[in-house]
């Protein structure tokens, strides 16, 4: 079990966030320990689950879907069962690639990925409607991406 990360299982986790294949003895080198120590350390890690899965970045404009659509949405109710129903129903769409529930202005933000914008407007129509818990959406179009990491600050 892990108590608390110390800097070498902070130098673990920013190595293994540039590069997720990255060998062990690779990682141990650039972290100052020997193989055997350096995976027990990861595994230590894995399973207190502060390493969560490992995943490939996939450069979306390459798969065909170049654009990025942030909704604001706002829900029909703010009790337990509205909340659930619209929960649901995002975790099901492969298109919303982060949901987050907000406090504060709307109630939930979507991160969804399209082709074009007539691909947005489809979805919106079919997905973003009262029959998952939603009463209205706002949607912004980012002009140009600046910073995108998945990488934190460790």
């Amino acid at each position: 079990m892990l108590q608390k990360l110390d800097e070498i299982d902070r130098r673990i986790l920013k190595a293994l966030q540039g590069d997720g294949k990255m060998q062990n003895i690779e990682l141990a080198k650039e972290v100052g320990l020997s193989p055997s120590p350096c995976l027990r350390r990861v595994k230590v890690l894995e399973e207190a689950g502060v390493i969560k899965r490992y995943v490939a970045v996939v450069d979306q404009a390459k798969v065909g879907l170049p654009l990025s659509m942030f909704s604001r949405v706002w829900l029909t109710a703010q009790d337990a069962e509205t909340i659930d129903l619209f929960i649901a129903a995002m975790r099901l769409l492969p298109e919303v690639v982060e949901c987050y529930i907000m406090l504060g202005e709307s109630d939930a933000l979507l991160r969804v990925v399209v082709a074009d914008l007539d691909d947005y407007r489809r979805f919106q129509s079919t997905h973003l409607t009262r029959k998952n818990g939603i009463q209205s959406v706002k949607t912004d179009v980012p002009s140009e991406v600046i910073k995108q990491t998945f990488a934190l600050p460790v």
